[in-house]
């Protein structure tokens, strides 16, 4: 994305001289012959970085910066005088100038400044997009691994972290889909760049455009100066657009133009802006059956789809659940302050073959809940939920309605025999077909069907 540079000097040649060498370099790069004028071009432009002539007819340089400040809060500022001194120097940068350039300078020096104040603003960028980031990654569930199918992920990620290809995470809610994100991200070259995470389900439709892609100034009623987009910000970085599968038809033709064409355009803005990020995206939804029902494009499932990798829920996970239980236990300690150091047999047992129907979300929301009401320094079963210790009804459903299908009784009950059968048997599923009474065949047959990993 090309930075937008406002040169102000009532000096014709030198104007021009410096829009040529400027242009040169890559930037994109407007003029002002005076102060008036160059107020006058804010109205509708709102560039990165201004260079302003301290000596101008009409509005002088020292008098524009305050202004300059005031439109362009986030804009760099430098001043050019023929009249150097270093009070005049300390005067410009206390009205709101990064630097002071003294005339005549060389246009290698104009261009070291610039790629200085780039830098400076780079960083202030990056440290204030990481504390954001830092806001948010409090209390961040971790990513272990002892079971196979998260294995697998994990396998899955360190093979395709390092290149800039589309990742779609699919599983159920709490699974931990942004974690795993932002595991790709850490892992690849863009480490350094920001990572921004969206949820795709959480802004309303009306919003959710100019929250991406970024506005002009007076794009709609209330935008008195042009905004950024997540894409701009994330430039060099990683997106994670979470809930996928809940963007509107008109964005998705969009979000596939800018995996297409690598462009985006800020609404109310006649010109597009190139930008280099990486896309990830999560969903719950099974995007084919989308795709089939028209609410989602299938060209912009293709370009999404390229590594595709499926979070297995907490219950094909369980050789997981004590690594995660320790973990959490580890965290809260820290962040609750609280000498908890165990759990009792009960409450572990407990924990360890409950359904957890929210995944690794719903341990971890658990084991908090525990830790503040314990007494001691070891949770016990009753300082778990009930939902947790009590034992559900074969014809109840996770959300506590009545299920009085047949089909999803015998389901549930063979579910529930099969995974007892390999936690007997540690796994042996020759063993454990001869203690469920059936073949190995017809074992290996429920294992694909109910999608049991037989671990």
């Amino acid at each position: 994305m090309s930075t937008h540079i406002l040169v102000i000097d009532d000096e014709e040649q030198l104007r021009e001289s410096l829009q040529l060498v400027l242009a040169d370099e890559g930037y994109d790069v407007s003029t002002a012959s005076t102060g008036e004028e160059a107020l006058e071009l804010l109205e509708d432009q709102s560039p990165d970085l201004v260079l302003c002539d301290l000596c101008m007819p009409g509005i002088d340089g020292m008098e524009l910066l305050p202004r300059l400040t005031r439109k362009l809060p986030e804009a760099t500022l430098i001043l050019m005088s023929a009249y150097g001194s270093e009070k005049l120097a300390l005067e410009a940068i206390r009205r709101g100038a990064y630097d002071y350039l003294a005339k005549p300078f060389l246009p290698s020096e104009m261009l070291f400044t610039i790629r200085k104040a780039k830098e400076r603003e780079n960083l202030r960028r990056q440290n204030h997009l990481l504390q954001r980031e830092v806001d948010r990654v409090v209390g961040e569930r971790p990513i272990v691994a002892a079971s196979e199918p998260m294995i697998d992920v994990l396998e899955m990620i360190e093979r395709t972290a390092e290149y800039k290809t589309t990742v779609l995470l699919e599983g159920e809610s709490g699974t931990g889909k942004e974690v795993l994100a932002r595991a790709v991200h850490s892992q690849s070259e863009r480490r350094n760049a920001p990572f921004i995470a969206i949820n795709c389900a959480a802004i309303p439709e009306n919003l959710l455009e100019s929250e991406l892609f970024g506005y002009a100034k007076g794009a709609f009623t209330g935008a008195n100066k042009a905004h950024r987009g997540i894409f701009e910000e994330a430039n060099g970085g990683t997106i994670f657009l979470d809930e996928i599968g809940e963007l509107p038809l008109p964005l998705q033709a969009k979000l596939l133009r800018v995996l297409q064409e690598e462009e985006i355009r800020p609404v109310g803005d006649a010109k597009s802006r190139k930008v280099d990020v990486r896309i990830i995206a999560a969903t719950i939804r099974n995007l084919e059956s989308e795709v089939a029902l028209g609410n989602f494009r299938e060209d912009l499932f293709y370009r999404l789809n390229v590594v595709r990798i499926v979070v297995p829920p907490l219950r094909e996970r369980r050789k997981d659940i004590p690594l995660l239980i320790d973990a959490f236990l580890d965290h809260f300690r820290k962040t609750l302050g609280k000498p908890v150091r165990s759990l009792s047999n009960e409450a572990y047992s407990h924990l360890v073959n409950y359904y957890w129907p929210g995944n690794v979300r719903e341990l971890e929301n658990v084991i908090e809940r525990a830790m503040i009401l314990c007494k001691g320094d070891v949770i016990g079963a009753d300082d778990l939920t009930n939902s947790v210790t009590e034992k559900p009804s074969e014809s109840t459903n996770m959300d506590g309605s009545i299920n009085l299908s047949l089909k999803t009784a015998k389901r549930q009950m063979e579910e529930d025999l099969i995974l007892k059968a390999l936690k007997e048997t540690e796994g042996n599923r020759t063993h454990a077909a001869k203690l469920l009474g059936i073949s190995h065949r017809s074992l290996l047959y429920k294992l694909k069907e109910y999608s049991i990993r037989g671990s």
